[in-house]
């Protein structure tokens, strides 16, 4: 099983700056999640929150239940230690995804406090972004 976990505003993805993040929605993107899982024979979980607490929990969670992580936290990643330290827990490995890429937009969102924890890092490939961190995962 692998978790796929979404933060804050991707549930309003295909109302925000589709200059950068395309016309695609997460149930879109959750479609063609299940669809990739099927194709490599594997199980997903695909959640999103808005709310911090809750990713940090079910990062937690996913130490006990997931044989790999996928994780797109949204701007979280940019501003949350406790999610930094929830990961510092796994043993699994972890792909950043990020629809854009966020060395092209505003320097705040350059850092990331999930990069140290990660196996790899996937951006910039809009929504094709989650099929590659699942070949990734299933690469392992």
């Amino acid at each position: 099983m692998f978790y796929i976990l979404n933060g804050p505003n991707l549930n309003i993805l295909h109302k925000r700056s589709t200059n950068l993040y395309g016309k695609t929605s997460i149930e879109n993107i959750k479609k063609k999640c299940l669809e990739k899982a099927a194709a490599l024979n594997v199980d997903i979980d695909f959640r999103q929150t808005n709310y911090e607490g809750e990713l940090v929990e079910w990062v937690q969670e996913s130490a006990d239940y997931a044989k790999g992580l996928i994780i797109n936290a949204g701007a979280y990643t940019h501003t949350s230690i406790a999610l930094y330290d929830a990961l510092e827990i796994l043993t699994i490995p972890i792909i950043e995804v990020h629809l854009s890429n966020i060395y092209k937009r505003e320097s705040f969102r350059h850092h990331s406090y999930i990069h140290s924890h990660a196996a790899g890092i996937i951006m910039g490939m809009g929504e094709t972004s989650y099929a590659l961190a699942l070949d990734a995962l299933a690469s392992f």
